[in-house]
């Protein structure tokens, strides 16, 4: 049963060095203050998974809490590189990264088995791919049925996801719309589960298209108004275009990086950050 906390409590109580974190959201409710606030913690030796890692896990990766990432696609969307990812991958700086790269039809179907507890999934892909030659994670198998050969993936079953929505009730129910990609499987298939929230309300409203995740699948609600900046929370906020293009020069000049990190999120309190 979700727990309504502050962000800093949440985040000390749910994720810990060495977890597997999944950071779900795409284009749209992408937890950047969750994300903040473990920069802050300095949870450290993290694997993290998300289907497109962009700015915020380059963000994480360039504080140096990143020893693993297991995605589908990576890079600053409509502007370029991540260029904190590229330099731990070229470079070895903060650290080296380890990588596990799928398509996204098998990440997502990854998911799909972790949230259906079932040990892999099967789908028709990799075929002409050198990617099953450079993880344990994919496989074959036979249909027992037609006796085709089919892609195996491994089950995602994160030690704890993280998403933003639009609200929650006062019981821990969630409800998010719009744009969404793979939260509602990300969650499910975790251990833990922590949502960042614009609001809390007294009553979910009914809402079209609205997928909704009930308070016993998750355990900590947190309200962050704005905690998805500079991505966007439909109904609530617009997507802040200008900071992307602005991080790419930030993200390539390792100082320039640590200067802003520093600023914008070592010195700002959680509650601080949100009232912004």
């Amino acid at each position: 049963m979700a727990d309504i906390r502050t962000l800093h409590d949440a985040v000390a109580e749910l994720i810990h060095d060495g977890d597997t974190v999944a950071m779900e959201g795409f284009t749209h409710l992408i937890p950047f203050a969750a994300a903040h606030e473990i920069i802050r913690q300095g949870i450290t030796d993290l694997t993290l998974v998300r289907m497109t890692p962009d700015v915020i896990y380059d963000q994480l990766i360039g504080a140096g809490l990143v020893r693993k990432l297991v995605f589908s696609w990576g890079g600053n969307p409509g502007v370029g590189s991540l260029h904190r990812f590229r330099d731990a991958v070229e470079n070895g700086w903060p650290r080296p990264l380890e990588l596990d790269e799928h398509s996204h039809a098998g990440m997502a179907n990854r998911y799909v088995a972790g949230a259906s507890r079932l040990p892999f999934a099967v789908l028709r892909g990799y075929r002409g791919s050198d990617i099953p030659t450079r993880t344990d994670t994919v496989s074959t198998v036979t249909c027992p049925f037609t006796g085709e050969e089919l892609a195996a993936v491994a089950a995602i079953n994160p030690d704890v996801t993280v998403i933003h929505a639009q609200q929650a009730d006062r019981q821990g129910n969630v409800r998010l719309w719009g744009l969404v990609g793979v939260q509602k499987e990300a969650a499910l298939a975790a251990d833990r589960v922590l949502v960042t929230v614009e609001e809390i309300v007294d009553e979910l409203s009914p809402q079209a298209g609205a997928v909704t995740l009930p308070a016993w699948a998750i355990n900590a609600v947190v309200e962050v108004p704005g905690g998805a900046h500079p991505s966007y929370a439909a109904g609530y906020s617009v997507r802040d275009n200008d900071f992307y293009k602005a991080w790419d020069p930030i993200a390539r000049d390792r100082e320039k990086f640590q200067a802003w990190i520093r600023e914008h999120v070592l010195e700002n309190t959680a509650e601080g950050a949100a009232a912004r």
